[in-house]
Parts: structure tokens; sequence; C-alpha cells
């Protein structure tokens, strides 16, 4: 039997038959995919080659197939996790480690590299295929080319044991997440809880077997799922319960045997160990050295001179919380907790700008949202966005695929498959974007000059309930800008190659810039008319509900500032300041202290389910988003200098911004495209003054 004909993980080009792929493919086409990839290096290791013409096209095909099916495991492995794919996705994971520590080790292709980079051709190849070249060759290098014998045994050991553990830590966070069960009953319990939490915890009571649940007379079931938790923190006036739920949620995965905080000083450990292989004095600096970032020095001093333009605004902002819950009588106001942070923060938000969640949601329709958002793209970028989900199968039925137009070409350039919905059963939480194939010319169909990117673009945000659509909350709204930010960036390049088009190749805190400048367009005035109708009367948003929401859009900044940047000094000192006496939870309740302004509690471990550090790529990176947002609040404001209700100018930097930034994908530095774009270096007075900071 053939399996690269009858394996549905095999046997697809555009994109994969999810209708097909079960777990019990995942073993048999990962094997032949692995097979595949070695007899294809193999020969390119025994050809040598010394020319680009010679060398790039074959080491694109040899990577292509496993980089497709492995990414279709992976991407399952988060939406629609069971325990047959686990199974499948654990035994596997290990082989893919070895086969790219024998790709990343191979002295051949290594070789082979320098010869390019010291070769005649050199001073003929563009930056892109430059790029190409120094980071393959930085890779090797820092996958362990350089090592021998024990050392690179030990090397890749380390690497084994860091997925199997990453792995584990992400399966261990969604399984603590699912565990916890709060079930309300009365009156009392639900006190406060707006209609909507009450629709989806009585949903939530159906899923988990309690079929007569009503959102009018329960039972109601509250978890640790993003828009549950947040619906209970802001509205509930049981305090009680709050501090229950809030506990849960900063406790999730440290005991028994979804344990996390073992793996993760193991993997410190573990992490330190292979920095020190490879020459570095910590990870941290094996981390930034291939970053945007020139050094730990600069990192610190960024997220350090944020954290004193924050603290007065964040000192002001908690004392607006406890004023008003004097105000109102609350015991909370002499005891101030972080369980009140969330609740008070509504109310105030409530009483100084008449917002609220609750009132905004019907004003938010998701399909409305969409409508808004592609509109936008189309008149900043000039392109078009239509869905296409007919014939095109997906893993969930709630799965739409859209494709990308230019508009004046009507050309497809792209396309995307976006999973909106939260389903903590199955679906690992937060919001990401990932790629399913990548733009290029070497592996474009038959009769075609080039394969178009298609990426994923996944939410978790409410579902719909009680045959509305799915309501959003403003925070999903400019989230869900957020992730297609990304997903314009990887959609829209013009580059033909693939280890540089797109995101590939982009360095880590430069990823975040199309995502954070696309949030910036949720507070422009014509934006917010195109995305808000009411989702029962049509009714467009009220003019004075419009400005009250942009009169609060730095409302609580300081604090919002202070907690990322917890966050990000929290990981650098974690992966820079190696200490084997200090504990973890140790690290976080100091760096807490010195950088919030209320106290989190003693028992908080939030870094046992912190995925960014630990199941995924952030590791000595979390600082990214506010290196990032230096560059999006620098170049939001090229627009808001050249006016806003220009529409002429507001074009004219649109089709820039994709010419440039999102053009170039990872084939050029992104400092100097940004120049380009903007016309000189960035500021951070920008984003200080984004954030109401000055």
């Amino acid at each position: 039997m053939n399996e690269f004909t009858t394996n549905p993980l095999l046997n697809w080009t555009i994109t994969p038959a999810y209708d097909q792929i079960k777990p019990e493919h995942v073993e048999p086409g990962v094997t032949a995919a692995i097979a595949h990839t070695e007899t294809e290096i193999a020969a390119l290791e025994a050809a040598k080659p010394t020319r680009w013409a010679d060398f790039y096209p074959q080491m694109e095909r040899a990577f292509d197939l496993i980089q497709r099916v492995w990414g279709v495991v992976s991407h399952l492995n988060g939406v629609k996790n069971s325990p047959e794919l686990r199974e499948a996705y654990q035994k596997m994971q290990g082989r893919i480690v070895q086969l790219l520590n024998r790709i990343g080790q191979s002295r051949p292709l290594y070789e082979t590299y320098c010869a390019l980079r010291d070769g005649e051709e050199w001073a003929t190849y563009d930056e892109g295929q430059r790029r190409t070249i120094t980071q393959a060759i930085q890779q090797a290098e820092q996958a362990g080319v350089g090592l021998d014998g024990a050392a690179r045994e030990r090397f890749n050991q380390i690497s084994e044991r860091l997925a199997e553990l990453g792995n584990q830590f992400g399966n261990n966070s969604l399984d603590a997440t699912k565990a916890y069960q709060l079930w309300l009953t009365t009156a009392e319990e639900i006190a406060g809880l707006p209609a909507s939490t009450l629709a989806q915890a009585a949903s939530a009571a159906q899923q988990a077997g309690k079929e007569e649940a009503t959102a009018e007379s329960g039972p109601w079931l509250i978890t640790l799922d993003q828009p549950s938790y947040l619906g209970f923190l802001k509205n509930s006036q049981r305090r009680d319960l709050r501090q229950q739920v809030y506990m849960a949620y900063v406790t999730r995965a440290t005991s028994g045997e979804l344990n996390n905080a073992p793996l993760v000083r193991e993997m410190l450990d573990l992490r330190q160990e292979l920095a020190e292989l490879l020459g570095y004095n910590t990870y941290a600096e094996l981390s930034l050295s291939t970053k945007m970032a020139p050094s730990v020095t600069a990192v610190e001093g960024l997220l350090n001179d944020l954290r004193t333009a924050a603290r007065p605004a964040g000192e002001r902002d908690l004392a607006q919380l406890v004023t008003a819950a004097r105000a109102a009588g609350d015991p909370a106001a002499d005891d101030f907790q972080m369980w009140d942070v969330y609740y008070w923060t509504e109310r105030v938000r409530e009483s100084e700008f008449a917002l609220s969640d609750e009132a905004l949601r019907p004003y938010f329709p998701l399909p409305r949202v969409l409508e808004g958002m592609f509109s936008l793209v189309t008149d900043i970028f000039g392109i078009r966005v239509a869905e296409a989900s007919e014939g095109v199968p997906v893993w969930h039925e709630d799965v739409q695929y859209f494709k990308v137009f230019d508009a004046a070409t009507d050309q497809q350039i792209a396309g995307f498959f976006f999973d909106p919905y939260s389903r903590p059963a199955e679906k690992r939480g937060g919001a990401w974007m990932d790629v399913v194939v990548t733009r290029s010319a070497v592996l474009a169909p038959e009769g075609t000059a080039v394969r178009l990117p298609i990426a994923y673009m996944i939410c978790n945000q409410t579902p719909p309930v009680d045959g509305k659509p799915s309501l959003m909350t403003f925070y999903e709204v400019t989230t869900l800008f957020h992730e297609f930010g990304h997903v314009l960036h990887h959609l829209l390049t013009t580059v033909d190659n693939g280890f540089v088009a797109g995101v590939a190749g982009v360095e880590w805190d430069a990823i975040e810039l199309p995502s954070q400048f696309m949030e910036n367009w949720c507070y422009y005035r014509p934006t917010l008319n195109q995305l808000a109708a009411h989702y029962e009367t049509g009714e467009s948003l009220p003019d004075e509900t419009l400005n009250r929401i942009l009169a609060a859009r730095n409302y609580q900044s300081g604090y919002a500032t202070l907690r990322q940047l917890y966050f990000g000094l929290f990981d650098m000192t974690l992966h820079h300041h190696f200490d084997t006496v200090e504990s973890v939870h140790e690290v976080q309740q100091r760096i807490g202290k010195e950088t919030a302004v209320i106290p989190y509690p003693p028992e908080d471990q939030f870094y046992a389910t912190f995925g960014h550090l630990f199941g995924g790529p952030y590791g000595a990176g979390y600082y990214s988003y506010k290196w990032a947002e230096v560059l999006s609040a620098d170049a939001f404001g090229a627009f808001e200098e050249a006016g806003l209700d220009n529409k002429a100018t507001v074009e004219t930097l649109g089709r820039r911004f994709r010419d440039t930034v999102l053009a170039a994908g990872g084939s050029r530095d992104p400092m100097a495209v940004y120049r380009e774009f903007r016309g000189r270096d960035p500021r951070v007075e920008a984003l200080l003054k984004q954030d109401g900071l000055i």
C-alpha cells in the first residue's frame, strides 16, 4: 500500500483533507514524510551544490512535505485535541526533533551554506537570498553543528526532552482548565451576572450533562475558559466566589498529576544547559541572537523605562478603583485584591464612561465585525476578502475558509481558515495565527507561477447562544484585529522564496508589528462605524457611545502596561539572571512586588500555565510585544500625522505599509524595512503617547 496515495495526511497540496484525517493517520503519515525528507536531504548532501540554482529549489522541496504534514498534526493537536491524537502526537514528536537535529547538524549542508556565502555568486544575491543563507548558517550553528561526541549527544537529548516537556506542559494546562467547575444554583450566587454570562453558563451546564439548564433558572456552570472566567470576574457581586474562581485560575496545573511546576524548573535548567553548550552565557543571550534587539541590556532598559513611565499612572488607576469601591461601601476598599480588579474596573467603566461589555455586545455581532474588518483592509491595503468555505474540508463545523484577492486585479493572492469560538473540551485557550503553507515559486502547483500562502486564524471568543450570533466584547474585537494582522503579514508577502516569505524568517520581536498595528484601527471612528450595528435592529452604534469608547481607550492603561511589563521582566529574569537557589515561584513573587501596584496573592503561580514561555516560542522573548508595540504605535502615528480623515492619504500610506512591512516578509532586515515605510527610526514616545503615559 502506497502511503502517499492512501493517507489523507500526505495526499493534499492546497488545503488539508480535514474531513478525512484521523489520529490513526498520524504515525504512518509522519513516518513516510520523515523518510521522504531524509532521502531528499541525503541527495543534497551528496551533491554538495555550490550555486544557488542547484541548492535552493532542492532544499525547499526537501522541507515542504514534512512542514505541511507536521504542521497539520500540530494544528489539530491545538484545536481538536483528543486522547488518541495526543498519543500519536507524542509518539512522533521525538522523531521530528531527531530529524531536525540530524538536518541542523549536517556538516555537508553547513559546508554548502558556507560555500554559497563565500562563493563568487554571493555578490549577485539579493537580500532575501543572503538572509536565507545567513539564517541557515545560524540555525545550523544553534542546532549543534559545531558539537561533537558527548556534547552533541547531550544537545540532542536536551532538544528531545524540551519538546516533550513543552507538549506535556500544554496538555496539563488544557486538562487543568477543563477540570475546574463552579456550579451555581441560587439567585444569590448569580447576583450581578449579565444575561450573556448566564446564557453561556447554562449552555456549559447542558454540555456537562444538565440538559434541563436554562439561562433563566439554571443550573449554571462557570469554568476557567476565558469567556466564562472573565464574564464572572467582571460581574459577580459575590466577592467570595470571585476569589474562589480567581485563585483556581492562577493555581491551575500546580498540583497532582497535572503539576507543571517541576516541568518548568526542568525546562529552565535544560534551556540554560543548551545555551552553555552552544557557547552562550544564558538562554536569553541565545534567544536574542536571532532577534532585532541588540542585547539583554537593551531589552531590560526598554522594559524598565516603560515601568518607570507607567508606575504613576498605574497607582492612579488603582486609586480610582479603590475610591469607587469605598464610595459604594464595599469592604474590599480596605483590602483590595486581584479578584476585585476586574469587577471594579468594569463598575468604574460603567460609571465614568457609561460603557459595559454587556451593553456593547449587541452592537458587535461577529458577522458584522468581520464585514467591517474586511472593508477596512480593502480601503487601506487594496485587498478583497471573500468567504469560500463551500467544498473546503474543515476540522469543525464552525470553521470558515476565506480567499484574499488583490482589489486592483481581482486575482487571488492568498487564503485563510478562521476558527472563532472557544471549545474548552478540545481546543487550547488564547488566540493565535499559524501557517498552512508559505508562498513559493518553487512549489507552485502545475500550471501556476506561485503557490499561494494560506494561514490559520484561531480565536476563543464567545460562541453563539440561544440562536443569537456570537456577540463580541470589545476586547474580543481587538483580539480579532490583532490576529488578522498576523494573517495579513503572512498572506500579503510578495516574496517567492518560501524560506523568507510571509512570517518565515522574520525576527521574533518584529513579528508583532502588523498585529498590534491592526489593533489601532479599532479606535478609528470610521472603522468603528463599519464594525458596529445592533444584531437585531441594524441600528448603528450611537455617536455618544462611540465617543465614550474612544475616550475610554486609555482607561486603566497604566495598570495594563505594568502587567505586561511584569510578564516580560519575569521572563527575562528567568532566562538571563539564572539562579538555581531561588524558585520560579519566588522569582514570580519578587518581580510582581517590584512591578505591580497591587499585591499578587502568595499562592499565585500563573507561570504554571504561562503557555507563551513554556508551551510556545516566547521563552526569553515575551518582551517582543512591547518592542514591537513601539514600532506599531509609531507606524500608526504616520497615519495620524497625515490625517486619518483624509481618505486619499490613508490609502497612500496603507499601500506603502503593504508594499514594505507586509510585502517584505522575512526577506529583508526589519528595521531597514521600517525605515523605508516611516522615513526614520521608531520613537518610543509614540507608545507612551498612545497609552496616555505622557
